[in-house]
């Protein structure tokens, strides 16, 4: 079992290098400028890694890119294996990046919350309070009411 810094340090090392090789060395044309490698895990016996990708484009563009990647899955492996120098080269499996649609619905989320709110504001903008607009007693006042009704019942015991 290897520490938790080697795998990380294998993982950023096979990060790197996927990215050059699909930037500079692989001539799929499926694999174009339009994938993005975001992150990449490495199990702890160093065995398997996770390669996260994004697409830019479409779910066509999206679909191809998965199968250009799984095209050259062995020679992106070898490339690793020859920058890391290590006894036994990781597994590689390439995973869709799930973080842009997970941040496009939380925007698309958030238009809605500020929309509704802006529907809340113009349907407040001319409303008045049902009672007074401020419906919590103060002491002053309570001194004040109980003083007058004071007043009150000696002129009437008068």
């Amino acid at each position: 079992m290897a520490d938790n810094a080697r795998a990380k340090r294998l993982a950023d090392l096979i990060r790197e290098v996927v990215a050059q090789k699909l930037q500079r060395g692989i001539k799929d044309p499926r694999l174009g400028s339009h994938v993005t490698i975001t992150d990449t895990r490495v199990t702890g016996d160093l065995r398997e890694a996770t390669v996260f990708y994004t697409v830019y484009g479409d779910d066509e563009e999206r679909a191809a890119a998965a199968a250009g990647l799984e095209s050259a899955k062995g020679i992106l492996r070898s490339e690793v294996g020859k920058a890391a120098g290590v006894k036994f080269t990781p597994t590689l499996a390439f995973v869709m990046d799930a973080l842009p649609d997970t941040a496009r619905n939380i925007e698309d989320l958030l238009d809605k919350a500020r929309q509704s709110d802006a529907k809340v504001r113009e349907a407040s903008a001319g409303a008045a309070y049902a009672g007074e607009a401020d419906p919590y007693r103060k002491p002053e006042e309570e001194e004040a009411a109980e003083a007058a009704e004071g007043d009150e019942t000696d002129d009437t015991a008068k």
